[in-house]
């Protein structure tokens, strides 16, 4: 999770040092291509490589990462399993799946396992870039067509529990305009709030909730029975 102090991701601000990202795939020509992408971007540097979940989880522990780009199907542990791993470890880490997988079962687990993005591996430079970006600031990474039936899906395991005994109901009302896939200034002048207030809300829900990602917080509300996916 990125702190409050984090330029707005919707902002052209300058980075005061570069997104941090973790290669897991295990196929050497893709994660060779992907790094040279990434590291033509002066605001991405890729710190490591992993071919399995088990070497990722030990990359993710020593080099700490901002983002890690998660393969789905490995020798060994799966990205499913690594991705759990390594969020029960560092909850702020955001983990965005890039994978040839497109099953609703993998992404599903994978969200469930706390992933803030899913990708396919056919999907453009630019919105693999923009993901990465995305993911780093907190923000979902989520294909819209995926979205719904995400939002659907985990509505239908709701454990209603008062959400006063979590957020309080401003915190609460940033949440659901976020549910709606709104950026950090439409959820501002929607609220008649700063951008920078909306991120501070946002960096006390994901430390409230214990998440790194608006993926997660959303999901979280969602199972709680806070947020309706029929209103979003």
């Amino acid at each position: 999770m990125h702190d409050a102090d984090a330029p707005d991701a919707d902002t052209p601000e300058t980075q005061t040092r570069p997104i941090t990202l973790l290669l897991v795939d295990d196929h050497p020509v893709v994660r060779k291509g992907t790094r040279e992408l990434l590291e033509g971007e002066a605001d991405l540097r890729v710190v490591g490589e992993a071919e399995s979940g088990e070497e990722a989880i030990r990359q993710a522990r020593s080099l700490t990462p901002d983002v890690i780009l998660m393969d789905v199907s490995m020798p060994g542990m799966n990205g499913i399993e690594a991705t759990r791993a390594i969020k029960a470890e560092r909850p702020g880490v955001g983990v965005l799946v890039l994978t040839s997988y497109d099953d609703d079962a993998y992404v599903f687990a994978l969200l469930e396992a706390g992933a803030a993005g899913y990708l396919l591996k056919n999907a453009s430079e630019d919105d693999l870039l923009g993901a990465v970006r995305a993911v780093a600031a907190g923000e979902s990474a989520l294909h819209p067509s995926v979205a719904r039936k995400v939002l659907e899906r985990f509505s239908t395991h709701q454990t209603p529990t008062p959400p006063e005994d979590a957020l309080s109901p401003r915190e609460l009302e940033v949440l659901r305009v976020a549910a709606t896939g709104r950026t950090n200034k439409e959820i501002a002048r929607d609220l008649d709030i700063s951008p920078r207030t909306v991120q501070v809300h946002l960096a006390n829900i994901f430390s409230k909730l214990g998440v790194g990602s608006r993926t997660e917080a959303v999901l979280y509300g969602i199972k709680r029975g806070w947020i309706d996916p029929k209103s979003l």
